[in-house]
């Protein structure tokens, strides 16, 4: 199993780090924990296949460790993922994230 530091900034990018978003792959798993603002580009800036997740696992409401969730299903939406993906949280996800969208 691999973990990816894909950001560990804070919610400002100080010293030009992203928003917090690891990702850990395995040969059976392939999953997000959290997934900040700035967690697309740099998804893609390292290579990581968003339509691979499985799912992102999300571990509180602030910006920089789930204000990246819109663009990952925006990303999805355009680029036709056929595969679900879960997205799981604190209790209230489902109703942050309606509202976030």
């Amino acid at each position: 199993m691999q973990l990816r530091f894909v950001g560990c900034g804070d919610a400002l990018g100080s010293g030009g780090r992203l928003n917090t978003c690891f990702h850990v792959a395995g040969e059976r798993v392939n999953f997000l924990i959290d997934c900040g603002a700035t967690s697309l580009p740099a998804l893609k800036r390292y290579g990581i296949s968003r339509e691979a997740l499985d799912l992102v696992l999300i571990t509180h409401f602030h910006g920089d460790h789930f204000g990246g969730l819109p663009f990952l299903l925006l990303d999805a939406q355009f680029t036709k993922r056929k595969r679900p993906l879960v997205i799981a949280g604190p209790l209230g996800i489902d109703i942050r994230l309606t509202r976030l969208m």
